[in-house]
């Protein structure tokens, strides 16, 4: 019972971070690698008409809330004009004014978007029953006998939408289908017509209008679509083959029968669209879904910070990571060091110097500091003024390592100047006692040892994940904590001690 607080501690830990990291990853949608890379399409509406020279007013229909698909950025580009946005139900418009213009106006609606993984239908609520059509005869008979057709065939608003359309696309030889299509020109024409058919069996539907994303188009065309309300959500249906869903990359331009565009005070109005291919880093995509969404949690995360403070912890948040990975090798592999933090601050400085030449160079300081203060011993000095003149000799070597490198064209030894002199004095101290007290061996294994742990730790604290996941994901460190405090309470033996014991447990085997 007595680790029971501990454990409590450890899971509690470990669940508030996973929990929001899990959150970070599936609603916000950060990615758990470094250098992910998202597919994002911009789509530009180019408007043009021909002003009166009076005042003008333009209304473009424009994307709002298209399933599948969030926005990312978008712009309304015009020269002189006003431009403001009208939500009305399911549609928007962006509505450009202007006191006076004439002769020939562009006007840019450019909008960035991206696949956003969610449920591909809309999510408005249900509009109710539509009114029977007043249908003129003949064509009154003639959807009256088709609609009986249909729902003879059919068991829901589903399967009864998907064969109106294969009738009406499919059934040549019916006279009643040939008098409707007869009276459809266009497909938007038709889309229309299987609406206000449907209306005569009264299921909502509507018209939608949007286009098929593919790169390099300069001239895409806005294609209808027919969505159908069971009672409980929408469901998208192709026109011209009665199958459900959208197709994939079709993203929903606007709905309903508003024009695309509208002009007053001008003529030989146009909408021209293109289609682009890009990408952009998935974590740009996922702090512009969080700011759409009012995330706190992105709001208080690493990425509100200055970049030049997020620099500073790109680095900083990987030292726990660093005392984690000390406190494992010593406590249950059992690594000797000399200190708990001269590794992490010695991992810290190969980052600048790269491990080999890290290794060398601290090797270097180490074995010559080691020499002279076994000959400060003679002086017989007191401690605090001892450990002040290991200081000084520990700055005079690094700096002339630093001036003889530099003179033989090795620019790598400049970095020396990068060590933590104080650690690299307080080590030389600490290794020359155990190296009187309990010998040459002892105190190579501990040095050696803090090297061990030294490299280790670089290479953990330099791998481009881990530095991403702890930068991104810092309640990640939350789960570090955790099995931190674990391995605190493990008083077990440490691997190192099964081979240091292996006569006990080995066959055969006798002291030596």
């Amino acid at each position: 019972m007595k680790n029971f607080p501990v454990y409590v501690a450890a899971a509690a830990l470990t669940v508030v971070g996973l929990g929001v990291c899990a959150y970070k990853v599936q609603t916000l949608g950060l990615p758990l690698a470094p250098q992910d890379q998202a597919t994002v399409w911009t789509i530009e509406a180019r408007a043009t008409f021909r002003a009166n020279g009076g005042p003008a007013r333009v209304e473009l229909a424009v994307p709002y809330k298209a399933p599948g698909f969030d926005l990312l950025d978008e712009d309304f580009i015009s020269a002189n004009f006003g431009v403001s946005n009208e939500v009305d139900g399911a549609t928007r418009q962006a509505m450009w004014t202007v006191r006076r213009a004439k002769g020939s106006q562009v006007l840019y609606y450019r909008a960035t978007t991206y696949e956003s993984g969610n449920q591909r239908q809309h999510a408005d609520p249900f509009p109710g029953f539509p009114q029977v059509p007043e249908f003129e005869e003949p064509l009154k008979s003639a959807v009256t006998a088709l609609l009986d057709q249909v729902r003879n065939e059919s068991a829901d608003i589903e399967t009864f939408t998907r064969q109106l359309i294969i009738r009406l696309n499919e059934d040549r030889a019916n006279p009643v289908v040939e008098m409707l299509r007869n009276r459809s020109q266009t497909p938007g024409d038709r889309a229309r017509q299987i609406v206000q058919t449907l209306a005569g069996a009264r299921i909502p539907a509507r018209v939608l209008w949007g286009i098929e994303l593919v790169d390099g188009v300069r001239d895409a065309q806005l294609v209808p679509w027919l969505e159908v309300h069971d009672e409980k959500r929408w469901i998208a249906f192709d026109p011209n083959t009665g199958k459900s869903g959208f197709p994939p990359r079709f993203f929903v331009w606007h709905i309903g029968d508003v024009p695309l565009i509208y002009v007053d005070g001008g003529r030989n109005a146009e909408v021209q669209f293109s289609v682009a291919q890009g990408y952009r880093d998935v974590v740009t995509i996922a702090q512009r879904r969080a700011k759409a969404r009012d995330s706190l949690l992105m709001q208080f995360s690493t990425f509100s910070l200055p970049v030049q403070t997020q620099n500073v912890y790109r680095i900083l948040l990987t030292i726990p990571l660093g005392a984690f990975l000390v406190a494992f090798l010593r406590n249950i592999i059992g690594v000797k060091t000399f200190g708990t933090f001269m590794p992490i601050l010695i991992a810290l400085s190969f980052r600048e110097t790269q491990l080999l030449w890290g290794i060398v160079l601290f090797t270097m300081i180490i074995g010559l500091g080691l020499a002279i203060r076994f000959l400060l011993d003679r002086f017989r000095l007191l401690l605090v003024p001892r450990l002040s003149s290991v200081l000084i000799i520990v700055m005079m070597l690094m700096l002339m390592i630093s001036i003889i490198s530099h003179q033989l064209g090795l620019d790598r030894g400049l970095s020396i100047a990068l060590f933590p002199m104080v650690i690299l004095a307080m080590t030389i101290e600490r290794m020359s006692i155990v190296w009187e007290e309990h010998g040459a061996m002892e105190a190579i294994m501990q040095g050696g040892g803090s090297m061990v742990v030294a490299a280790a730790g670089f290479l953990l604290m330099s791998d481009d994940l881990a530095a991403y996941l702890v930068f991104v994901f810092p309640e990640l460190l939350l789960v570090v904590l955790a099995v931190t405090l674990l391995i605190g309470r493990y008083t077990g033996y440490r691997l190192s001690e099964f081979w240091r014991f292996r006569t006990l447990w080995l066959p055969g085997k006798k002291a030596s």
